[in-house]
């Protein structure tokens, strides 16, 4: 498990221009490479790997002058990413290795003794020597970790980052046994088993209608046009603020989560699947033709979910509580009473409101399904009585001295 502490760079013009080289070029090397594992046939013999990559890599630069003003070692370690990708695709760990395109996902990675040459200019100020680039000043918002590699990275609104790898301490717990149950929304973000509402930060109402009146602009625009790029340009830092805001609110939310409770019970939810565009529906009485599937409504709801980060929730709480973090079938969660067990769809009045049609137990409809998910409550389809879930194991609860 592997952190990333991140830095904002502040280049100069020039500086700029050649990260955007170095981007390019690893881009560049990182493709042809894909090209050339993608392309490859058996009658060819074993596909060529890094070392015999970098040989030829070596031949590259001696005849092209533009790829030899480059650096040699962000070349090298973007291949060096690409065989590592190669062998977690083969490891069942990862996804298979995709193009890089041009304006997406900028950046390139630094590994050995290039790391460590930071040095500190003032009590905010710091420089990195980046590869044929030289000293590049960064913002000193926290101590710099002791890592063995950097990526340099550009987003969407044009801000450069430095990112350093490390892997950090987990968080103890605090030894008092208490377990918590969090229930992800859209509504609200995240309801504890103690009562507790978390609420995502949304974007102000103002930035959505500037938003709005953004991507009315760039509808109009002609494609490729100066004007087309800057209101990009505009749409693009108007989503990065709220991305920000975004993960800075689940940094500290699974911080806090991981410093008060030793177990932390979250609902089994593969979001990545609950995100997905829902399928056409093909009309079996006029061929050629769809029946309505909802994709606007689906759509809202897709909106929701990534704005109040389900997943990036979990993984961090994972990251900073490994052992500490368990996963409880969902089904029938937000449904049963968590004073006497009864399942039915009658019981939530509405999104915000529970009572309970056998006891007449009354509360908060999301905290309610947290109090389950926290007992480790489960019911079959058909809605019997719920049943505790038989969890593999417990992890084991550190006691503070």
């Amino acid at each position: 498990m592997t952190d990333v502490s991140r830095f904002r760079l502040y280049p100069t013009s020039t500086q700029r221009a050649a990260l955007l080289e170095q981007c390019a070029h690893a881009r560049y090397v990182w493709n042809l490479a894909l090209e050339q594992w993608s392309m490859w046939t058996r009658d060819r013999g074993p596909v060529p790997g890094f070392a015999e990559q970098c040989r030829q890599l070596t031949e590259a630069r001696a005849e092209f002058a533009w790829l030899r003003a480059g650096s040699q070692t962000v070349q090298q370690q973007a291949l060096r990413d690409f065989d590592q990708a190669v062998k977690n695709f083969f490891g069942g760990t990862h996804r298979r290795p995709t193009w890089r395109k041009a304006g997406r996902r900028l950046g390139f990675r630094i590994v050995g003794q290039q790391a460590a040459r930071v040095k500190k200019l003032s009590r905010k100020w710091a420089a990195a020597n980046i590869p044929k680039i030289g000293w590049v000043r960064f913002r000193l918002s926290r101590a710099v970790p002791a890592a063995k590699s950097y990526r340099v990275t550009c987003d969407s609104a044009g801000n450069w980052h430095l990112a350093f790898a490390v892997v950090p301490p987990p968080i103890p717990g605090p030894g008092t046994g208490q377990t918590v149950g969090v229930d992800r929304g859209v509504t609200v973000a995240a309801a504890l088993s103690t009562g507790e509402l978390l609420f995502s930060p949304a974007s102000s109402e103002a930035s959505q209608v500037q938003r709005k009146d953004l991507q009315r602009r760039l509808s109009r625009s002609r494609p490729g046009s100066r004007r087309s790029q800057k209101l990009k340009a505009s749409i693009a830092k108007i989503d990065e603020r709220a991305k920000n805001r975004r993960k800075d609110w689940v940094e500290k939310t699974s911080t806090d989560l991981a410093r008060r409770f030793d177990l932390i019970r979250v609902e089994d939810l593969r979001v990545s699947h609950m995100v997905r565009r829902p399928g056409p529906k093909k009309d079996p009485d006029r061929p050629g033709s769809f029946l309505p599937n909802n994709r606007r409504a689906k759509a809202g709801l897709h909106r929701g979910i990534l704005a109040n980060g389900w997943a990036m929730l979990v993984q961090r709480l994972e990251d900073k509580a490994p052992g500490r973090v368990q996963k409880v079938p969902a089904a029938y969660t937000s449904q049963t009473c968590s004073a006497c067990g009864h399942c039915a769809p009658d019981n939530r009045k509405s999104q915000a409101v529970f009572q309970c049609a056998a006891c007449g137990h009354q509360a908060n409809a999301d905290v309610n399904a947290a109090i389950n998910i926290a007992a480790g409550r489960a019911v079959s389809a058909r809605r019997e009585t719920p049943v505790r879930v038989s969890l593999k194991r417990e992890p084991q609860l550190t006691t503070s001295a």
